[in-house]
């Protein structure tokens, strides 16, 4: 009978992470991102036991981090390493037995108990002396270790009492020299986990500021007769200007083709079109101008031609920002597929084709794909469609309703045009059940749409956040979109401009990635009666507005999303999404969360760390303490910080325990910068700091005046907010 091989090794190495959501799969990280790291590791007996985490670049550069444990008795070690090339990198963890460190444990409980006082310096010179004859290792440094080995033997000369001796012995223990061993550990017992191997996909694919707007009403004007001339990409061309100065980097257009007359549907959603009626962008397939159909490879010939198309990428591209198209599987009734594809539909009984349903809601101008009888001819044509966009400057594809195609097509298509044209990103408006949402990220999206527009409570956000942060985060990453076409939250209905700040601010701030949709900084919060969307919906009509006029009549928020996207551009601890640490706080209604990167991590040489306090009740003025752990800022405990606001530049000094007061009505959130300088510093800045007595006592007045920068209604502004240059 054969004995099987040990699988657990010498020294056991389990429970590596990142992980993926199965080992089919891979987990990924974007260019530019910390990634944490960890593994289990131990061994039998008392001895002690290290963890080197070894990574191999796509170039084949090899990185070596030490781990450190986690917890005392939890056996779990970890590692954060910055993930600075795109393509697959190889890592393992080598678990090994630490013979300096259990020397050095050893040998300070027993010299100073005085038990085997000899035997153990003895021990710890023969150490070093293995050590120093590793030629890998510097000459200087080998003759420091052997200096230290003599001085344990006692061999080195003390021009002090017997009793300095001993002390001067003792305190060998604890040399410097020793932090020789944290990178170059001395082993003879290793084991090597097995290699693993994680995907960095380019910075956009993790970092990003998203604004959807339908190119259409972008210069829409009403006749003197009541039609509509619809916009154009020329004229839509001139809104990025107002998009680019609030910062964002990534311009959603919902669909640009054709659009369906069968079934059309009018405004609000109604089955009895007008005359003019434009129909829904997602009703995909209709006449050109030449009386021929056309369908995903084409234009509405309302919007201008192919050229017009890559001049609006082009224009948008010199401003900084990415352009990404709605990819849409559907058909209208009007579609080209319909007549030369027919087997790609569902067809009923009495021969016609099945419209899309999601019941009660029901597409009657829209056909949905069957994918059961020819695959193999969908995947080819959704290929080229992609490739034909992609050849126009396209590289950021939104992904209408993926999880009702099957999982394997999109996992097929998203690896044949990473192939063929890497760095190119998949988001899915993945608004699904968590199994096949997260499928749908591990099998290749690089982005997906949440939950996050339903957490409106502390309770409910605190949850959903860390499990963003955390559960999820080695192979889904969150667009936190704060809404759509589709979703008009009863918190946005009814919460007034309050609410519009609260979702922004946390949206912004709580993942490297989210969105809005225009109208979010107009505050357009009408509902249509018995629907979670806006009345007079876009998908229907045309809708210029008139965002100069709102801002000059302080009816916008765009400034105020102006400063956000501008401080995650600034601060790189706001472009993570594994950083996310709740802090507690004594109000039910007072969120608050910090986000901390190292500073071998930011670029900058310090520290860089966010901490973030919002009001989420937007009807109410909350007075709370905010309890922080020091630890997770980068701070010891006891410390004492300064803190600056980043919206209007006031600054507090803080600790462990902080006191807020943050009225919904004018200043709803708080977005601090930690401060690590000196006073003398702190000085020339012009401001003194306050402590948390004298902020009890100014609290309204300096609300009243913040507000003025920060409040949706705010008729004045002392800054212009910058737009973001910073490359992906």
């Amino acid at each position: 009978m054969t004995t099987p091989t040990p699988l657990a090794g010498r020294i056991p190495v389990t429970r590596l992470t990142p992980a993926p959501l199965d080992e089919r799969w891979r987990p990924k990280a974007y260019e530019g991102e910390a990634v944490p790291f960890g593994a289990t590791v131990f061994r039998e007996g008392h001895d002690l036991v290290g963890a080197m985490l070894v990574l191999t670049a796509p170039s084949g550069r090899v990185v070596r981090e030490r781990m450190h444990a986690v917890a005392p008795g939890t056996d779990r070690w970890e590692a954060q390493a910055q993930l600075d090339e795109i393509g697959v990198w190889r890592w393992h963890v080598t678990g090994f037995g630490d013979e300096i460190a259990t020397w050095r444990h050893d040998a300070a409980i027993k010299i100073d108990a005085g038990v085997d006082v000899e035997v153990m310096y003895e021990l710890g010179a023969r150490l070093l002396d293995r050590a120093a004859a590793e030629k890998a290792r510097p000459v200087a440094v080998r003759k420091r270790l052997t200096r230290v080995a003599a001085g344990l033997r006692g061999d080195l000369a003390s021009t002090g009492s017997a009793s300095e001796a001993a002390r001067e012995r003792r305190a060998l223990i604890d040399d410097p020299a020793f932090e020789e061993f944290r990178d170059r550990p001395l082993a003879r017992l290793s084991t090597d986990s097995a290699e693993r191997e994680l995907v960095v996909e380019r910075r956009r694919a993790g970092v990003g500021s998203w604004y959807e707007f339908f190119p259409r009403s972008e210069g829409a004007k009403r006749r003197k007769d009541g039609s509509w001339q619809s916009g154009t990409f020329r004229t839509a061309a001139k809104r990025l200007d107002g998009v680019a100065a609030m910062g964002f980097d990534v311009v959603y257009l919902p669909p640009i083709h054709p659009i369906g007359v069968t079934n059309r549907k009018g405004r609000n959603n109604t089955l009895d079109p007008q005359p003019g009626d434009p129909g829904s962008p997602w009703a995909i397939g209709g006449p050109l101008a030449d009386g021929t159909a056309g369908g995903h490879d084409a234009i509405h010939p309302d919007l201008g031609t192919l050229a017009d198309f890559r001049a609006f990428v082009r224009r948008a591209a010199a401003l900084g920002i990415d352009v990404a198209l709605d990819l849409a599987l559907q058909a209208s009734p009007d579609h080209p597929w319909v007549t030369e594809h027919p087997e790609w539909f569902t067809h009923l009984p009495d021969g016609s084709i099945a419209y899309a349903e999601n019941p009660p809601k029901k597409y009657q101008d829209i056909y949905p794909i069957n994918f059961d009888d020819d695959p193999e001819g969908i995947f080819a044509e959704v290929l080229r469609i992609v490739r034909h966009w992609i050849a126009q400057g396209v590289r950021i594809f939104r992904v209408d309703n993926p999880h009702t195609k099957p999982l394997w097509f999109w996992e097929r298509l998203i690896a044949a045009v990473e192939a063929e044209t890497p760095g190119v990103v998949f988001l899915a408006e993945a608004f699904t059940r968590p199994a096949p949402m997260q499928a749908l990220a591990a099998v290749g999206f690089q982005q997906s749409y949440t939950y996050f527009t339903w957490r409106n409570t502390k309770e409910e956000l605190e949850e959903y956040l860390v499990s963003l942060s955390r559960d999820t985060a080695d192979f889904l990453r969150p667009n936190l979109f704060v809404n759509t076409p589709d979703i008009l939250t009863e918190y946005l209905q009814f919460g007034g401009p309050a609410a519009f700040s609260v979702r922004a601010t946390i949206a912004a701030t709580a993942a490297p990635t989210w969105g809005v949709y225009a109208g979010f900084e107009l505050f357009e919060s009408v509902a249509r009666p018995g629907a979670e969307e806006a009345v007079d919906n876009e998908k229907y009509e045309y809708k210029p507005r008139d965002f100069a006029a709102a801002e000059r009549e302080g009816r916008s928020l765009a400034l105020y999303l102006g400063i956000l996207n501008r401080v995650r551009a600034e601060h790189p601890a706001l472009q993570q999404l594994r950083n996310l640490h709740l802090h507690p706080t004594d109000d039910g209604a007072v969120l608050a969360f910090s986000k901390h990167l190292d500073a071998r991590f930011t670029g900058t040489g310090s520290d860089d760390t966010i901490i973030v306090v919002v009001n989420v009740d937007p009807h109410s003025v909350r007075e709370t303490t905010v309890h922080l752990d020091l630890e997770a800022i980068g701070l010891e405990p006891g410390a004492r910080f300064d803190v600056e606001d980043l919206v209007d530049g006031a600054r507090w000094s803080w600790g462990a325990s902080n006191y807020v007061r943050l009225d919904a009505f004018t200043r709803p959130a708080h977005v601090l910068r930690v401060i690590r300088e000196s006073g003398a510093a702190r000085g020339r800045t012009g401001r003194t700091a306050r402590t948390e007595a004298s902020a009890r006592t100014e609290a309204s007045a300096r609300t009243e005046a913040s507000a003025r920068t920060a409040h949706p209604d705010a008729p004045t502004a002392r800054r212009t907010p910058s737009r973001r240059t910073a490359s992906d």
